[in-house]
């Protein structure tokens, strides 16, 4: 590579149009069932394809990396999906804006893939943690921005100007990291792509994700449920079994033989299921108990992720000497004694005190996140880095996506008991009680998945300084 950071700039682009589109479409979906006229159940898809698709092709993105070249798929990708955010804004109807999601979010998991295996061939590794506290503050931006930018460019246009600002953006990038970026050698890899273990990957995990995202609304007896769910099972299944015996495996199952790895990537699913209970549960508290307006909350919710600008750096630099094992079990104390302290608010307590907890929530997660990186990519041979970028990705979209079914189906549990069915659509303050006891019964419950992770991560053993590694 020609200089290491602009190659750290060029894979920002993608970081930050990946993260954007996960949360900038929210604020557009009002807007989109309106000028379409659709229905609200259809209009969720436009959401739900894209974090699907991207999750179930994770997999299969980065062994094709591995294979044809990081910049050559990570290219592809960032055209790929200029070119779908394009039809995104041309839709003439919500299923055409559906299939051009679906084409982005495939787009988005050759990004996502490729870039952590761009970092650590651009970085030396006595700065890979450094590099990923970086990135980390990439994804925060794309995260905390998206609603902003959102609500701005319909204020100044339509929903649709949200996909065609992609366009330019993608295209330059893809542009720079053509000239910048170490051209591929096919000497590399003889090895064949395993198109049949990837279709299997790919159908397995989103008929599982959809299952266990629509469970409790389908009820968890229903044959559509319980069909969704054993045949995602038996797919991952036969993807595995097929994987133990392949020649050129889609997923080498032999690298999980390495604890650092293996409780590094359960960790992250782990964290991020933690910190989506909470990010899915507060909106809900902040303006249904409490009463506050769209706006205020919007603000407040920022909070936990403005701490990633500024800890996750530094945690990265630290896990360059310390190593990830301390600074992942630390952070992850953290977020535990945050969620804990989410059990005692009230309707009454003030926005500070709320803010303080998120703060606890945003700190114990950017304590984590970059050493917990870095170690899953050291962990992982020379040859499979763009693997091991997927399985990075796949541990974060995975605990996002069974952080909110968790949040909902254990929720829904308690405030439907108490309240007779009762719905949030027509919250009442007779409601507040119901309201509060599943809320709170939620935040237990994910008080001890926190306790547990704490204890999981501290079992990954010791590991070297990536300082003395050089």
């Amino acid at each position: 590579m020609n200089n290491k950071w602009v190659v750290f700039v060029l894979t920002a682009f993608g970081v930050f149009m990946s993260t954007l589109d996960g949360s900038v479409v929210n604020i557009a979906l009002p807007a989109i069932l309106d000028d379409f006229e659709a229905r609200l159940s259809v209009v969720e898809w436009v959401v739900m394809i894209y974090l699907l698709t991207v999750t179930a092709f994770l997999l299969g993105a980065g062994r094709l990396s591995d294979i044809y070249g990081h910049r050559r798929i990570y290219i592809t990708g960032l055209l790929l999906f200029s070119f779908s955010s394009f039809l995104c804004g041309l839709s003439p109807n919500v299923y055409f804006l559906i299939f051009s999601r679906m084409i982005q979010g495939f787009s988005s998991a050759m990004i996502m893939a490729c870039t952590p295996a761009l970092l650590v061939a651009a970085f030396p590794v006595s700065e890979r943690g450094k590099i990923f506290g970086i990135n980390s503050m990439v994804v925060a931006c794309g995260l905390t921005a998206g609603p902003a930018i959102g609500g701005l460019l319909i204020e100044i246009s339509s929903w649709r100007l949200i996909f065609y600002l992609n366009v330019p953006i993608g295209i330059i990038a893809a542009v720079g990291s053509y000239f910048v970026m170490k051209p591929y050698d096919k000497s590399e890899s003889e090895a064949e792509f395993d198109l049949r273990g990837t279709i299997y990957a790919a159908l397995g995990t989103g008929l599982f994700l959809v299952a266990v995202t629509h469970g409790y609304e389908w009820g968890f007896g229903s044959f559509k449920f319980a069909g969704s769910l054993a045949a995602g099972i038996c797919l991952i299944a036969l993807f595995l079994k097929k994987e133990k015996h392949a020649k050129d495996p889609v997923l080498n199952l032999r690298i999980f033989k390495s604890r650092m790895l293996s409780i590094s990537a359960l960790s992250g699913v782990l964290l991020f299921m933690i910190l989506f209970v909470i990010i899915f549960l507060m909106p809900f508290f902040l303006m249904k108990p409490m009463g506050l307006d769209s706006k205020t909350s919007g603000y407040i919710l920022m909070v936990p992720f403005a701490f990633l600008f500024f800890v996750s750096p530094v945690s990265g630099n630290l896990s360059d000497y310390f190593g990830s094992r301390v600074l992942c079990t630390i952070g992850l104390f953290i977020l535990t004694c945050g969620v804990l302290l989410f059990t005692t608010l009230t309707p009454d307590s003030s926005i500070i005190d709320i803010c303080l907890r998120l703060s606890l929530i945003g700190i114990g997660t950017s304590v984590f996140i970059s050493p917990n990186s870095a170690a899953i990519m050291s962990s992982i041979p020379q040859d499979l880095k763009g693997t091991g970028g997927a399985i990075m990705a796949t541990s974060r979209n995975l605990g996002m996506v069974l952080g909110i079914a968790s949040a909902g189906a254990l929720f829904n549990f308690v405030f439907h008991n108490i309240t007779a069915n009762g719905s949030l659509n027509n919250y009442n303050p007779e409601m507040e009680e119901a309201f509060m006891a599943a809320f709170k019964f939620t935040i237990q419950a994910t008080a001890v998945l926190a306790a547990s992770a704490t204890v999981i991560t501290a079992l990954r053993g010791p590991e070297q300084s990536r300082q003395r590694r050089q």
